[in-house]
């Protein structure tokens, strides 16, 4: 797995516990890295509980960090992982919504299960940790909630109508949650681009990466993004350096929703 330590103090966010979904792999793994090395504790929640272990045991060399199994579109599963949070710490005062499942093809063979699972992991499963954590998450008035989006709310490939709608969805959720939740939660959003994660999977999944001169070039950056480019902002929103910022969407891709393409 790709490391690369955060940019940021041991002791940021020293006393403080996290929750990340998705934690196992990606930019969820990443984060949870991130977070340790800034002096959070972590729990990983994540449906593969292959991924999650892995996680959990490679990073417990960075900090505390704990794996608990689960679905988030399973309500009992979502308080089962803030009742080991609050368990282990007695207290919760980082939540990172990082989940994301994509399921593809035309939009007339989009059946609505998949179109409603798509939404109940993307977008519902963040309704419903904020449902049942914001008590906690509030408890000391400095609480951060940072969800994970997409470009995808903003722009689009062909035959991505339910990954899109629910990242939008995510988008217009921050900024309501951020209203009802202050001052005692900020809620903030990151929508990554092209994010390369191939090397931040569990180990029976990671492959080489093979970036053409072209993805890179299309990048302003001229590099395709890094999972650790996501999750240093996710530490960033979560400290107190961000106690002025809530209800905000952070686009971060290396300048492609700003490029502006002539065929």
């Amino acid at each position: 797995m790709m490391t690369g330590r955060s940019p940021f103090r041991e002791d940021l966010l020293a006393g403080r516990a996290a929750l990340v979904t998705g934690g196992g792999q990606g930019i969820g793994r990443a984060t949870a890295l991130a977070l340790l090395e800034a002096g959070a504790s972590v729990l990983i929640a994540e449906i593969d509980q292959e991924a999650g272990q892995e996680a959990a045991a490679e990073l417990s060399a960075a900090g505390d960090v704990a794996f608990q199994p689960c679905d988030v579109t399973r309500q009992a599963d979502v308080q089962a992982a803030l009742e080991a949070a609050l368990g282990r710490w007695g207290r919760l005062d980082i939540l990172v919504n990082n989940v994301g499942i994509a399921r593809g093809g035309p939009v007339t063979a989009l059946t609505l299960d998949d179109f409603n699972h798509v939404l109940a992991a993307n977008l519902t499963s963040i309704y419903l940790f904020a449902h049942h954590a914001a008590e906690a998450l509030g408890r000391d008035g400095r609480g951060a909630m940072v969800n994970i989006a997409s470009t995808r709310a903003l722009m689009s490939e062909p035959h991505t109508e339910a990954y899109s709608a629910c990242k939008g969805g995510v988008v217009a959720l921050t900024h309501s949650l951020a209203v009802s939740l202050g001052p005692a939660v900020r809620v903030n959003c990151i929508s990554p681009g092209w994010i390369e994660t191939a090397q931040w999977k569990k180990s029976a999944a990671q492959r080489p990466i093979d970036h053409s001169d072209a993805d890179r070039s299309q990048h302003p950056v001229g590099r395709v993004g890094e999972p650790m480019d996501i999750a240093r902002m996710a530490v960033y929103l979560a400290s107190d350096a961000a106690g002025f910022i809530t209800g905000q969407n952070f686009i971060i891709d290396g300048g492609m929703t700003r490029k502006m393409i002539y065929v």
